[in-house]
């Protein structure tokens, strides 16, 4: 195989892939109605249930087009039941999308709201659920992405179980790098998309999660005809194939990313990311900057810094600087503070960050900051 250019993402995804990933993309070209793809596709949906050890006999993946909005689209639109009501816990920018969503198809709906940096009470949330009897659906985020935020979501399902609802958790920026058991952490769905923890490519999403409540859904109003999670599921158990053209290139590389996933296994990963978390704590703090979190809420794979308060800092200049030497970075603003992210995702290590720490401090010194640099009486909250 002939080598790619090699980029650091440190965004917050898509992520750095392997060559082997790209390149087993090209493939001969074959129609997705053929037998040989549907089992293709068929492997995946069953190896993508072994990530978060979810028992085959109880639950299922079901794979969509799209990257990892389309998954909350389909999760609160389809597992709401008539007269119910979905509860959103919200701290985050990712969970205020999913309030965003209740609103759009307005889906009776109930705001845990909460500061950027603050966990949920689950004393509070048992509250919540004893007030509101109707709420048969519980949705967080499990790291809040804007900021690193690590939501306790075992706790978090055991509220909702104890009160008869469902429990639906944002996994995308989790699942395959922090790990999950979906049995021990009482979650009835989960989804990530392919371009995240896996390293994939982008344009595939799933679902994984309990098949007895996704075909009781088939009694639920249908509010999207592309977006149901129960259309999908029964077409994909009657035929084995998407409802609609799946994204076949995109399906090969997953395909291809999950064995290596295995082949590294799941702690290794794990420690592998941890290893790049703390070895980006390192580097910041060498240049003195502040992340916006305490480390003890952050869920260990994004780190939130704010901006310097330099008159001589500018992202732009900065971002471009490192752009141009292979490392991106991503802008991104908390409240009224405006902030970057760095993130331990994607298919790097430890030297990638320190070789990072050198472009950085390159990029500093030509625009004539100071090292440390300089903030106003800021610490994390």
């Amino acid at each position: 195989m002939k080598p790619i250019k090699r980029n650091i993402l440190l965004n917050p995804g898509p992520a750095t892939t392997t060559d082997s990933v790209k390149w087993a993309q090209v493939v001969p070209d074959i129609c997705p109605r053929e037998r040989e793809f549907i089992d293709i596709m068929l492997q995946l949906r069953t190896d993508l249930l072994h990530v978060v050890h979810a028992p085959a006999e109880e639950y299922t993946s079901v794979l969509f087009c799209g990257s990892g909005t389309i998954n909350m689209d389909i999760c609160l639109n389809s597992l709401l039941g008539e007269g119910k009501k979905v509860l959103v816990i919200r701290n985050g920018a990712y969970s205020a999308r999913a309030q965003e969503i209740c609103e759009a198809y307005h889906l009776p709906h109930v705001v845990m709201e909460l500061p950027y940096d603050e966990q949920p009470s689950i004393e509070e949330l048992d509250r919540l659920l004893t007030e509101h009897e109707d709420i048969s659906l519980v949705y967080c985020t499990h790291n809040e992405t804007g900021t690193g935020l690590l939501n306790p979501i075992r706790e978090i399902g055991a509220a909702a179980h104890r009160h008869g609802a469902v429990f639906v958790v944002d996994t995308t920026s989790t699942l395959a790098m922090r790990p999950i058991d979906v049995v021990a952490d009482n979650i009835d769905f989960c989804f990530s998309s392919a371009q995240k923890g896996i390293m994939g490519m982008t344009g595939l999403s799933f679902i994984i999660g309990k098949r007895r409540l996704i075909e009781q859904s088939k009694h639920f109003p249908i509010r999207s005809y592309y977006c149901n999670l129960y259309l999908q599921y029964a077409y994909f158990e009657k035929t084995g194939e998407m409802h609609f053209t799946p994204p076949v290139q995109t399906v090969y590389a997953a395909v291809q990313a999950l064995k290596e996933y295995f082949a590294e296994g799941e702690e290794a990963k794990w420690a592998r990311h941890t290893r790049i978390f703390e070895t980006i704590h390192h580097g910041l703090a060498e240049l003195g900057f502040k992340d916006m979190l305490p480390r003890e809420r952050q869920a260990g794979l994004v780190v939130c810094v704010r901006y310097p308060d330099d008159p001589h800092w500018n992202f732009g200049r900065v971002h471009d600087y490192c752009y141009e030497r292979g490392f991106t970075i991503y802008p991104g603003k908390v409240g009224s503070a405006a902030t970057f992210r760095l993130c331990a995702l994607g298919a790097i290590d430890e030297q990638d960050i320190i070789s990072f720490f050198n472009v950085l401090r390159e990029a500093l010194q030509s625009l004539g900051m100071s090292i440390p640099i300089h903030y106003n009486n800021f610490t994390a909250s």
